[in-house]
């Protein structure tokens, strides 16, 4: 069988897709929450098995459409979150592997429309509330580059401006942490830290740096939750006919796993159950407050996850060892976790819902992945997209309204893995150009114990080729046995790097 005699993912629902919308700009306020480290297997509605409640995650899933093959658009985070602002696979940008390090440049570039810019050309307010982490401009008493060496830590002037963060990127209004364990180790509104951090922080996994007297991981959440509540409030409040982007990029349930102890015990899958736990109490409360102000109608709400779940590191247990500690598998039936390639890298939980436009209760197998974003929105606004924007990015609205789709949306799709190798996936055909080995996935691999309990093949080869419709679980490496797939998928992954777009 070749690959363009394939059946090709089409669109499956829960009950009748809703009628065809008129094609006009239309303007509902946006909220995208991101959860932080979550897996495809950590949601209930997406295990059915998982060992923590998520009982709000699980509401809005009943009210909206539900995405059972969504991908970040790379396996580690900062990536995820440049492509899913740009429309661009970051990849393209200056970082090819890994994400920024702590103090890092600042990546979109400054000429770089972005979603939020889009929408501040459209009337929105636009707010960012979380992890940043697409770099700034710390501004130096030395004018030598911040923190340079364990002896440097605190060159950074702190009473300055710090350039080119969120607000340069198009945010009206930003309030977060660059990452949570990340120096510094305070908030950050706007261009400015909240508080001087004057304290020598030097933390077991943390990265060393300066922190704010009295900072405590565990009110980091909490703390920008109730900022986002405030934010829906308020802005509605103050601009009721201007519609809003809120997005909320949580810093859970990333390492540090610090649950508030209101959440101790709520999973039976130790903290990390806890900390999905009390992320999932926060999109309760953000649900809670659009319903408060009486714009839930109004409102598109987006629900995913920036990678797979992290291994055993800084998270203690990680993914396999929690699966084996507690019998929860984060990455559901899939193979891999944060940094891979395998689908456990990637595939992510994505749940959507804006009543009346998109199907209550649905389940969709369309294929999308983040960096879709920004198409999309220009599609709701009536946007012609730009040549010199969103080269990676295609419009999904019409999986999102349930709408009977005749071809996939996407052509294709890239995979990135934290090492900087690729994965390309067009149809039911995945191909991962990279040997087999854990040299494609994260630094210390799959334990034994899972490969023998999965029944992975482990035999050498120069890539690996998958049927996803067939093999979800990558359990059976088809390489040898398709060469003509594989050279077609190879094709095609060197065309759209060497064009600049896959657009």
């Amino acid at each position: 069988m070749r690959l363009s005699t394939l059946a090709l993912c089409c669109l499956s629902l829960v009950g009748p897709p809703l009628a065809s919308v008129a094609q006009q700009p239309e303007r509902p306020n946006i909220v995208w929450i991101l959860a932080d480290d979550l897996g495809y297997g950590d949601v209930g509605c997406f295990n059915p098995e998982s060992k923590i409640p998520t009982p709000h995650l699980d509401r809005l899933a009943t009210e909206g459409i539900r995405f059972t093959d969504a991908h970040s658009p790379a396996s580690v985070c900062t990536p995820t979150r440049y492509a899913l602002l740009t429309g661009r696979y970051c990849w393209r940008s200056r970082l090819k592997s890994q994400v920024l390090v702590p103090w890092g440049a600042t990546l979109i570039e400054q000429d770089r429309l972005t979603v939020g810019k889009l929408l501040q050309d459209h009337g929105y307010a636009t707010a960012c509330i979380g992890k940043w982490h697409l770099g700034w401009q710390w501004p130096t008493r030395d004018g030598r580059p911040p923190a340079s060496g364990p002896d440097r830590l605190s060159n950074v002037d702190f009473k300055k401006v710090i350039a080119n963060g969120p607000t340069t990127r198009g945010f009206d209004y930003y309030f977060g942490t660059d990452v949570p364990n990340y120096p510094p180790y305070c908030h950050i509104e706007n261009d400015h830290t909240v508080g001087i951090p004057s304290v020598p922080n030097w933390p077991v996994f943390n990265r060393p740096g300066p922190m704010l007297p009295g900072w405590n991981w565990v009110n980091v959440l909490p703390e920008h939750a109730a900022r986002a509540v405030r934010y829906i409030e308020e802005t509605t409040k103050a601009q009721p006919r201007k519609p809003f982007f809120l997005y909320l990029p949580l810093t859970s349930p990333h390492y540090p796993v610090v649950p508030d102890p209101e959440f101790r015990g709520r999973s039976s899958a130790g903290d990390f159950g806890d900390f999905v736990a009390q992320t999932d109490a926060v999109v309760g409360q953000v649900l809670d407050a659009l319903q408060r102000v009486g714009i839930t109608d109004n409102t598109l709400v987006i629900f995913t996850s920036d990678n797979g779940p992290e291994i055993t590191g800084e998270v203690r247990p990680g993914v396999y060892d929690r699966l084996r500690q507690y019998g929860h598998a984060s990455m559901g039936p899939l193979r891999g976790a944060k940094r891979d390639l395998w689908e456990g890298g990637h595939r992510v939980p994505f749940i959507a819902r804006w009543p009346g436009h998109f199907p209550a209760g649905a389940t969709s197998r369309e294929t999308i992945c983040h960096v879709d974003f920004w198409a999309t929105v220009a599609a709701l606004l009536g946007e012609k997209l730009p040549d010199n924007a969103a080269e990676d990015s295609f419009n999904i609205l019409p999986a999102l309204r349930g709408q009977k789709l005749d071809q996939p949306l996407r052509p294709a799709t890239l995979h990135h893995a934290a090492s900087g190798k690729f994965a390309i996936r067009r149809g039911d055909w995945v191909l991962i150009d990279a040997p087999t080995g854990d040299d494609n996935g994260p630094l210390r691999g799959e334990p034994q114990w899972l490969k023998e309990q999965r029944g992975y093949q482990l035999h050498t080869q120069p890539g690996e080729l998958y049927n996803l419709a067939q093999d979800l679980s990558q359990r059976n490496n088809l390489f040898a046995q398709e060469p003509a797939i594989v050279q077609e998928l190879r094709t095609l992954l060197e065309q759209y790097q060497r064009d600049g777009r896959s657009r």
